[in-house]
């Protein structure tokens, strides 16, 4: 006889719901990062996704509009705000993840000319942060989520120095603008979350009010 314990371990449900085993998380280090249309030609971009360290997943905020009224205020939904994600790569010793950088740097802007690029498609690339399910060699990763970040270009880059007293190996850490992004299922798969086709419900004239309740 199978002694049913562990699907005690998470919190107890009301209204006489069977108990209910704890949900294997996300793990913060079973994760990839591939860039596209980033640097210009030579070396592929996965040899940065073999090199990345850390990563970060989206930051939304939305702004405030405050309406003034008799006695209160009445606070509506203002315009969205996409945060900066960060991406840090080591700096290998081939000098390959440096070189993309670069060259991702000089198609934004030509640091020998004083050249500005002519347009955003020009320099522009896509981010994608897969979460996976820490399969690996014979066993095939899932994809658990993946946000893809359109639009970017890198905000701001800083080379680490170096230090006689330090372990650490050398790295590159990139803040990353972006235009907009879409949570997947998986990598061209269907929407999942943000950029889920949700519908837009308005309600008849009459009826359209500020509050809900």
């Amino acid at each position: 006889m199978p002694i049913a314990s562990l699907n005690k371990f998470s919190v107890p449900l009301s209204g006489g719901t069977p108990p209910q085993g704890l949900l294997m998380p996300k793990l913060k280090f079973r994760f990839r990062v591939t860039l596209d249309n980033f640097g210009v030609g030579g070396a592929p971009t996965t040899e940065l996704t073999k090199q990345v360290m850390t990563v970060s997943r989206p930051e939304i905020t939305f702004d405030d509009i405050t309406l003034e009224v008799y006695n209160s205020r009445v606070k509506l939904l203002g315009k969205s705000k996409l945060g900066d994600p960060k991406l840090k790569v080591r700096d290998d010793a081939s000098g390959v993840v440096s070189k993309k950088i670069g060259e991702q740097l000089q198609k934004q802007f030509d640091f020998f000319e004083q050249s500005g690029a002519a347009s955003g498609i020009d320099y522009k690339f896509r981010m994608r942060v897969e979460i996976l399910d820490g399969g690996n060699g014979a066993f095939e990763p899932v994809t658990l989520e993946s946000f893809e970040f359109l639009g970017c270009y890198i905000k701001a880059v800083t080379y680490a120095g170096g230090d006689y007293g330090s372990n650490d190996p050398l790295d590159i850490d990139m803040t990353i603008s972006a235009d907009n992004v879409i949570q997947l299922e998986a990598p061209g798969g269907t929407s999942s979350g943000v950029g889920l086709d949700v519908g837009r419900v308005v309600r008849p004239a009459t009826e359209q009010g500020i509050t809900t309740g």
